[in-house]
């Protein structure tokens, strides 16, 4: 018997855990290229390219620090330096409100895609936290953006779920399936989304189809992006 095949086994199941290690979470999946018309290719582009923010997305610093006491509790294991969690849930809160959506939701979103892994890569060669496919990059932004950036990953994410609310008329599980490239697939991602964001992130926890469905109702009832006047998109009323 070669008295190298253990050690090559071992080597080969050592790269094995490093891949999957690296390649985040096991929902990861793939946004699907498709084509935009020049209406909703200009609103995208406009909106993964303006410039990062100088404002705070809260009404006052008193909101601000009330929320990062309920939620950087939350993600202490997977994020232990404390400045990097504030900056982190910060940056995650302002993307998330800019592109009409509850931050909580976001957060759901993250910790099913990547785990909060910011080098998760996955199978399909999504990255970084929202896992985002490099083509968008192409398709809507500019050369040498680097999805592995926090600001960057989360702008495209955000604005990349916001497009397939959209597109879906404000049906979450529809938007989510899209997200994570599995619409009609039946693999339980999006249930898995909103079973994390309704049980782990919101402050007041709730019935993933109760919260569903009030998110769906809320969505068909506003109005879409052709109605909106030019600026920041409107925030998706958080339902805490």
């Amino acid at each position: 018997m070669d008295k190298a095949a253990p050690a090559l086994r071992w080597w080969r199941l050592l790269a094995a855990v490093l891949v999957a290690i690296a390649s985040g979470s096991a929902w990861a999946g793939a946004q699907q290229y498709e084509v935009l018309s020049d209406a909703v290719h200009a609103r995208m582009q406009q909106s993964v390219s303006d410039a990062e923010p100088t404002l705070s997305s809260f009404r006052s610093d008193a909101d601000a620090e009330s929320w990062l006491r309920a939620m950087s509790p939350r993600l202490a294991s997977r994020m232990p330096d404390e400045d990097a969690r504030r900056e982190f849930l910060l940056a995650t809160h302002y993307e998330a409100k800019r592109a009409g959506l509850d931050p909580q939701l976001v957060l759901g979103v993250i910790q099913v895609e990547s785990n909060f892994r910011k080098y998760a890569i996955s199978r399909a060669g999504a990255r970084g936290f929202m896992q985002v496919m490099p083509f968008w990059v192409d398709l809507i932004g500019t050369p040498g953006q680097n999805l592995f950036h926090l600001r960057t990953s989360l702008r495209y994410g955000c604005t990349i779920l916001r497009h397939y609310l959209d597109i879906e008329k404000g049906n979450l599980s529809r938007a989510l399936a899209r997200y994570n490239g599995s619409l009609g697939k039946g693999n339980g991602y999006a249930q898995k989304v909103i079973r994390t964001w309704t049980t782990y992130w919101s402050l007041r926890p709730s019935s993933p189809t109760a919260r569903e469905e009030r998110v769906g109702a809320r969505e068909r009832a506003a109005p879409r992006h052709s109605d909106r006047r030019e600026g920041p998109m409107q925030f998706m009323g958080s339902p805490n």
